[in-house]
């Protein structure tokens, strides 16, 4: 249930209903918003009589809600949440791009595509230091040592980090990454999201490979449950009957996502095709449906990347598709 209260609310007034709800046995949210102030109440709100409540002066309106996720909600928090990494805004009408190659493979490797994606607009980096495989043969990735040279990258460019976890044992590992990847495989390790949502940074969670929106959100709200509200939700494609890409990008997630939801968006155009020819108008086409961001990956030699070469692109050509990104944002963010 939330409580919509009116403007310039008398806090006397304010304080005897939320001493009242607490009696009741009912948690509050509060959500101070530009325009209005929101009560959130999670717990037995059969107990309260709506009719009631709709009649004391400081209240605008009451409203059941159905959705079992509380926090991610957008009912609860009707302001986009806005999440600040190392000088880099995601969400509220910013257009974040990240950017990197799969899997760290080297000193030269790592700290060369920094540059240059930074260089290039790029305002994170991110890079596979664990790397979760379908083959226990393909390269597993460089793991703790694959994290030590994305930080001397992060040392030489200034851009903060995003890279995978895939268990709680490596979380010590993780004390100096910027944002904390959760893959798809590991969108409902529950045990993990837990452990997550007691951190004080922000994690991507990237929707399962056939995991529907409202699990997706339910996954959100195990880390936000703990404390930890710094979520960003990653679309990176589900598995579909096709087989012409690698999986199929849901852009329909995009809208519906931005109304149930306050947490920003980020697409990874890579992943969801498969095919680096494919990156650049999956990328534009998630800008124009109102994503927050984009997740790109970016190898100086595809051909010969230890991981996902076929769905990277090289840094001169994420050149030329970040200067094509920007120019539609500034065209469309008047939209959204």
């Amino acid at each position: 249930m939330i409580i919509v209260l009116k403007q310039n609310s008398d806090e006397k007034q304010l304080s005897h209903l939320t001493d009242w709800l607490t009696a009741q046995s009912l948690d509050i949210q509060m959500i101070k918003g530009s325009h209005s102030t929101v009560l959130g109440l999670v717990g037995d709100t059969s107990v309260v009589d709506i009719e009631l409540l709709e009649a004391l002066d400081i209240v605008e309106s009451v409203k059941r809600i159905q959705e079992p996720y509380k926090k991610a909600n957008r009912k609860f928090h009707p302001d986009d949440t806005v999440i600040n990494v190392g000088g880099a805004q995601i969400g509220g009408g910013s257009f974040t791009i990240m950017a990197g190659p799969c899997s760290v493979e080297s000193e030269e490797q790592i700290c060369s595509i920094a540059q240059s994606v930074k260089d290039s607009g790029a305002t994170v980096l991110r890079g596979g230091a664990f790397k979760p495989r379908t083959s226990p043969y393909a390269f597993q990735g460089l793991r703790a040592d694959g994290i030590e040279l994305l930080l001397e990258a992060k040392e030489k460019t200034g851009l903060p980090i995003i890279t995978e976890i895939m268990d709680i044992s490596q979380l010590p590992l993780f004390k100096d990454v910027d944002i904390i990847q959760v893959g798809a495989r590991n969108m409902q390790n529950f045990e993990l999201l837990k452990a997550l949502g007691k951190q004080d940074k922000p994690i991507l969670l990237k929707r399962g490979l056939s995991a529907t929106i409202s699990e997706l959100l339910m996954s959100a709200e195990y880390i936000m449950a703990g404390g930890n509200e710094k979520v960003i939700l990653c679309e990176r494609g589900i598995r579909t009957f096709e087989t012409a890409t690698r999986n199929t990008l849901d852009l329909s997630a995009i809208p519906i996502l931005r109304e149930k939801t306050h947490l920003p968006i980020i697409i990874d155009p890579s992943h969801a095709t498969g095919i680096a020819a494919m990156v650049k108008p999956m990328s534009l086409a998630a800008v124009a449906a109102g994503a927050d961001g984009l997740i790109i990956e970016v190898h100086n030699d595809p051909p010969h990347a230890m991981c996902d070469g076929q769905q990277s692109i090289t840094p001169e050509s994420f050149d030329k598709l970040s200067r094509q990104i920007n120019a539609l944002h500034s065209a469309v963010k008047e939209m959204y």
